[in-house]
């Protein structure tokens, strides 16, 4: 009866009967410990269950407690109790959903680009060396937030999908300058890709300093209010800066490598 089990004292005192039909105390019986336990046993699929919660202080700080508790703390406690297991849930558990989800996202983002930069080429070939200054965009926005003192989150990827769309400009503007200058014009391909540089290199500067510039003021930004688009704006802002730098130099370098693989290629088979 639940009168009966208002106190610890009740425990004691409840009877226990004989097969001889005595009553005796449970205490005169059993030896009664005290201690900790949980009030209610949870399962999941059929195995124990405890869930445990914490907060991180500075939230800035929490890819770092995850990996130390991956790394040291949860192998010893494996060690320590054979049959453990663990998983991480709640916002972390969304956390890698999300970034499950924004790596295909970005996957077809990628192929989107190229598909679209094929056509108007007409060349399997040319939009490899365009759609090339991503990764280095993708470098440059994690040096950002290196520099910044930001750990990547969801809005970082975020930018960084945006990002791959944005970078792609300046080795498009290069790129198409030099198609077009090989189409009118009879200069060899060290020529052209000199001359488009040439031709385009204050425009894609112009545009990389003023996207940059324009996303300075969001950057360093200290209210609570714009923090959460801060990491999307380093991402972008950083991705651009570098993947400039890089285009300028590896863009025109890949457009000679794949002119002297094609003329080694036709020779090739003019020999044949």
């Amino acid at each position: 009866p639940e009168d009966e089990r208002v106190s610890v004292q009740d425990m004691y005192d409840f009877l226990v009967w004989t097969d001889k039909g005595k009553a005796i105390p449970l205490d005169e019986i059993v030896q009664i410990k005290t201690g900790h336990a949980f009030t209610e046993i949870k399962r999941r699929n059929g195995r124990r269950n405890v869930q445990v919660t914490a907060n991180v202080t500075p939230r800035s700080q929490s890819v770092e407690v995850i990996n130390d508790l991956t790394e040291n703390t949860l192998p010893a406690l494996m060690a320590q109790y054979p049959g453990l297991h663990y998983s991480f849930e709640g916002k972390q558990a969304d956390m890698a959903d999300s970034i499950g989800s924004l790596k295909l996202s970005f996957v077809f983002s990628v192929l989107a680009i190229y598909a679209m930069l094929a056509i108007p080429f007409k060349s399997y070939i040319l939009p490899l060396i365009v759609i090339v200054s991503i990764p280095f965009g993708i470098i440059g926005a994690i040096f950002g937030h290196i520099i910044m003192g930001f750990n990547l989150s969801i809005l970082s990827m975020l930018g960084i999908i945006a990002l791959s769309g944005i970078v792609v400009n300046d080795s498009l503007v290069l790129i198409s300058q030099a198609v077009h200058l090989e189409k009118t014009t009879d200069l060899e391909p060290k020529e052209i890709i000199k001359a488009a540089g040439i031709q385009r290199f204050r425009p894609i500067i112009l545009t990389t300093l003023t996207t940059f510039f324009g996303l300075a003021p969001m950057i360093v930004e200290t209210s609570r209010q714009a923090r959460m688009l801060i990491p999307m704006a380093v991402s972008i802002g950083f991705g651009i800066l570098f993947a400039t730098l890089i285009t300028l130099v590896l863009i025109p370098s890949l457009y000679l490598v794949i002119n002297d693989c094609k003329r080694c290629w036709k020779s090739l088979f003019a020999q044949l």
